[in-house]
């Protein structure tokens, strides 16, 4: 086996399957990278017990071959290697790596027990990749990360339609976000649980480069393709508790601030708040007030606000879940929709100047409870 490829295309493609490499596996092997050369591609491939990635790239071929390296040094010595054409070659027992005068030499693993990679299920659509890069992170803030309960560290992702809905809940809050994608000729439905920390870094990875990602699903896993790029993850046990319900805020109070600075005054206001201490906010008629600590520290910030549907209300929210709710917001005004003290309230953004009757439904929603569990 013997290519030659561009330092930054091979770093690229090595780190993208790395990625799913795990950190410790009693299976030695599958801490490797398996390289394959011919007719002027590389195909670089890793894998664990939860998912598997895919990557090929254009490399000129000088000998057709495979080799298995350790994922990790291999991304080490790409990331030192000199900017210039990388010239490398299975000689031996060892993967060689040289450019610019530099060399380096790999011990290479045993093939024969590298397991295959697994299929790619069955293609439903496609989803804008930059779109699904940003809902899976507007919903990923509200993931669980308590392995003891495993499918509240998930995402769940339906199809239904031409609408796919990504949702995800730890108990204390629980964000939805729908988009447009485009189902296949027969059309296609589906309801199932991903792990977030996967699907962030698969959404992430496909995201910056724009294009149109191929959504695979069958009983055990799903997969994404992508200008190259494939990769699978196996699916989690179990349902996420439906939304809709919880979701359905009849007689809410509407409270409307400028996000930019309530984010700010939030990241101030907190520094005071100590052992999961709430944070506290009376909104008034042209106000919000933002209160937090006890006794001898104690903090408080004052902003424009509008309050409709009531006189004066104060809810109290954990600042660690308000910041997370803000921060998947993008528009320059929040509002909240407010049940009242120790009930359900409702995030969601507004741009200035849009048509608040809209009848089509919000987007992006991130349901908070001030003390107690929503489920």
């Amino acid at each position: 086996m013997e290519f030659r490829i561009e330092r930054t295309a091979l770093t690229d493609a090595v780190a993208w399957a790395a990625r799913v490499l795990p950190t410790r596996s009693p299976v030695p092997v599958l801490g490797g990278l398996l390289l394959e050369a011919a007719d002027g591609r590389l195909t670089i491939s890793g894998l664990d017990y939860e998912a598997s990635a895919r990557i090929e790239v254009a490399a000129e071929t000088v000998r057709a071959g495979k080799v298995l390296v350790m994922g990790r040094r291999l991304l080490d010595v790409c990331r030192v290697l000199p900017e210039k054409v990388v010239e490398c070659a299975v000689e031996g027992s060892r993967f060689s790596l040289t450019s610019d005068g530099a060399r380096f030499g790999l011990a290479v693993l045993p093939l024969d027990d590298y397991p295959a990679l697994p299929p790619l299920p069955a293609v439903l659509g496609e989803v804008d990749a930059e779109e699904f890069a940003a809902a899976v992170a507007h919903v990923a803030v509200a993931a669980g990360r308590d392995d003891a309960l495993p499918t509240l560290t998930g995402i769940r992702l339906a199809l239904d339609g031409d609408t796919m809905t990504l949702a995800a809940t730890d108990r204390y809050r629980f964000a939805v976000r729908t988009l447009a994608w485009k189902p296949g000729a027969d059309g296609a439905a589906a309801d199932v649980v991903v792990s977030a920390r996967r699907l962030t870094e698969i959404a992430r990875s496909f995201g910056p480069g724009g294009g149109l990602v191929r959504l695979a699903l069958d009983g055990g896993s799903a997969g994404f393709e992508l200008a190259g790029m494939r990769t699978t993850v196996r699916l989690l046990d179990g349902r996420l508790p439906r939304h809709d319900k919880l979701f359905t805020m009849t007689g809410a109070v509407t409270a409307e601030t400028d996000r930019a600075p309530l984010v700010e005054a939030v990241k101030r206001v907190a520094v005071v708040a100590e052992g999961g201490s709430p944070l506290h906010l009376t909104f008034s008629e042209g106000s919000v007030l933002l209160q937090a600590g006890y006794e001898d520290d104690v903090a408080s910030q004052r902003l424009p606000a509008v309050l409709e549907g009531a006189v004066e209300l104060t809810v109290a929210f954990n600042p660690g879940y308000l910041m997370d709710a803000l921060g998947s917001f993008g528009t320059p005004v929040i509002r909240f929709g407010l049940m009242g003290p120790g009930q359900r309230a409702m995030v969601t953004g507004r741009t200035p100047g849009a048509d608040t009757a809209d009848p089509r439904p919000t987007t992006h929603q991130h349901l908070l409870m001030s003390a107690k569990p929503l489920l």
